[in-house]
């Protein structure tokens, strides 16, 4: 039994007698901890309603709360604080039962199974291949892979999704680029094509393509070779990186399966569009946008909102009610687009459809100099470059461990400082280190779950004991609101409350029975640092 929710569900039917509608009920976690475990201000919402003394509401609902609180043997007694706080402490043994829970529920602590499990189609990354990924790139994976699997985590079924833009002004650049460097023309020289591609990476296969095939001038062949050379390239980027998708869907077949002339066909015949100096438009401004967008050119080919509003009409169809797109900021302007293309097909696809999470540039520091170019790629710096200087689990933590739509600054020397400065670090010895006690302690493991916890009273040990009680709220709440930061943010509070307790308290005393309860604690903070470092993609090390 959860004290939170249990707390929760007895104030809420306190609050009932004094209002049938349904208030927001908020119980949080005192600042202080001589004012309890728990607090709501359910009192002072109501007083704002019934115009009456929020704290003569408080004790009223503090009187009527108690037999039910008493019953659950649970809780102290429920304390009225200020103006009309409702305060209450957890008993100590009441709050040691999360360790055991942890214990026996294992790797699947924090997991819930749900009737209403719902499919879901996460689609990220999504780059062109025209280059390597890129730091935006990486910070899409890292945000999409690790909301997959909070996701996942909470009983829901998730496809990951990458669409290749395969087709477009950019792919043609990509191709005249190589055919340049085919024919030995460098970048700048005359013959390079205007808006070319000046990495090494285009040279390496543009020496490949010669050694495969030979004909400098077959354009259609070097874009075929240069595509799929790219992306084998990002697929070893992403294989680096540890994120795997379900399925690829390409651009090109849009146009070579005539989706894309069916939506144009399907757009006309809904009366939203109109002809004006050649073109084809579509009355976005119906559906919110701040101008009508055109859906075919004066010269007859389309604008690139066109094929997305037709691949977001295959997730429709293929059954996707919830969708979720991990872009950079710099597609903001396509949200509304996309919306408005859907809601004129007249296709029973809701208006907010699909849910965007949109993330904020990334800027690499080293040295405390921002770090712009990379050799090979030409003018950004990549991900295998990121994975190259402070590795795989720091990449994919930092990428994450702010808000998406907040800019951040990925600063290289602080990934390889080994100290608690460094949150990856902080957080993987946390877990290196217990596993090195339980190693130490020779216990049999297995036995944990059943020690007596109850020589465990220090203030650091309860409150261990009740961080680990939050984790299966945090990763929920993680899911719901689509922000993997504020799970990371979770492990870096955890870790930083073991490291606290490990240096005041000897876990490994004579006392076997007191021995016994805090390896028990520990070993049960162990397995939930490792279930968050999990769902952020990021490794639990058993050494460092």
């Amino acid at each position: 039994m959860d004290p939170k929710e249990k707390f929760r569900e007895i104030l809420r039917e306190g609050a009932l007698r004094f209002s049938a509608e349904e208030i927001p009920l908020s119980i949080e976690r005192p600042a202080n901890p001589e004012h309890g475990d728990y607090a709501s201000n359910i009192a002072l919402q109501l007083s704002k309603r019934l115009r009456r003394n929020p704290r003569q509401i408080a004790e009223e609902i503090a009187k009527a709360s108690a037999p039910a609180l008493a019953a659950t043997g649970l809780f102290e007694p429920l304390t009225v604080a200020g103006a009309g706080f409702l305060n209450i402490r957890v008993k100590p043994e009441a709050k040691l039962q999360v360790i055991r829970q942890v214990l026996e529920q294992g790797k699947d602590y924090g997991r819930v199974k749900t009737e209403k499990e719902e499919s879901i189609q996460i689609e990220f990354v999504s780059a062109n291949p025209t280059g390597p990924l890129h730091v935006g790139h990486g910070r899409q994976g890292a945000l999409g892979d690790a909301i997959a699997a909070l996701l996942e985590s909470q009983g829901h079924a998730v496809t990951r999704e990458f669409y290749y833009n395969d087709a477009g002004s950019q792919i043609e650049k990509l191709a005249l680029s190589v055919r340049a460097r085919a024919k030995g023309i460098k970048p700048g020289e005359p013959g390079w094509p205007q808006e070319g591609y000046n990495g090494e990476y285009i040279e390496e296969i543009a020496r490949d393509y010669l050694a495969d095939q030979g004909n400098e001038d077959d354009l259609e062949s070097i874009r075929k070779f240069a595509v799929a050379y790219l992306r084998a390239e990002q697929d070893a980027d992403l294989q680096a990186f540890g994120v795997k998708f379900d399925a690829y869907y390409l651009e090109s077949s849009l146009y070579t399966e005539g989706k894309v002339e069916q939506v144009v066909k399907a757009l006309v015949d809904s009366g939203k569009t109109y002809e004006k100096e050649g073109a084809l438009w579509l009355r976005t401004t119906d559906y919110g946008d701040d101008k009508d967008r055109v859906v075919r050119k004066s010269d007859g080919s389309f604008t690139y909102f066109v094929p997305d509003v037709a691949y977001h009409l295959t997730k429709w169809q293929r059954g996707f009610r919830k969708v979720i797109n991990v872009q950079g900021t710099d597609h903001h302007g396509t949200v509304k687009r996309v919306r408005a293309g859907l809601q004129a097909l007249g296709a029973g696809i809701p208006k907010d459809y699909p849910d965007y999470v949109l993330h904020s540039l990334v800027k690499v520091l080293r040295g405390g100099q921002e770090v712009k170019i990379s050799k090979r790629a030409g003018s950004y710096v990549t991900v295998r470059d990121l994975i190259d200087w402070v590795g795989r689990d720091a990449v994919r933590f930092f990428l994450v461990s702010r808000k998406a739509d907040s800019e951040f600054v990925f600063d290289i020397d602080l990934a390889l400082q080994q100290n608690d400065e460094n949150p990856v670090y902080y957080i993987q010895m946390a877990h290196a280190r217990i596993c090195s006690m339980l190693a130490q302690s020779g216990m049999d493991l297995a036995r944990l779950s059943a020690v007596d916890l109850g020589r465990l009273k220090s203030q650091k040990e309860l409150a261990l004991a009740q961080r680990l009680a939050e984790y299966p709220e945090v990763v929920s709440v993680a899911a719901q609101e689509l922000a993997p930061h504020s799970l990371a943010f979770y492990l870096r509070e955890l870790a930083a409350e073991f490291h606290s307790y490990y240096n005041a308290e000897r876990i490994l005393v004579d006392d076997e029975t007191l021995r016994s309860a805090r390896l028990a604690l520990s070993a049960a903070v162990r397995q939930t640092l490792a279930n968050g470092l999990s769902l952020l993609g990021v490794s639990a090390p058993e050494k460092m």
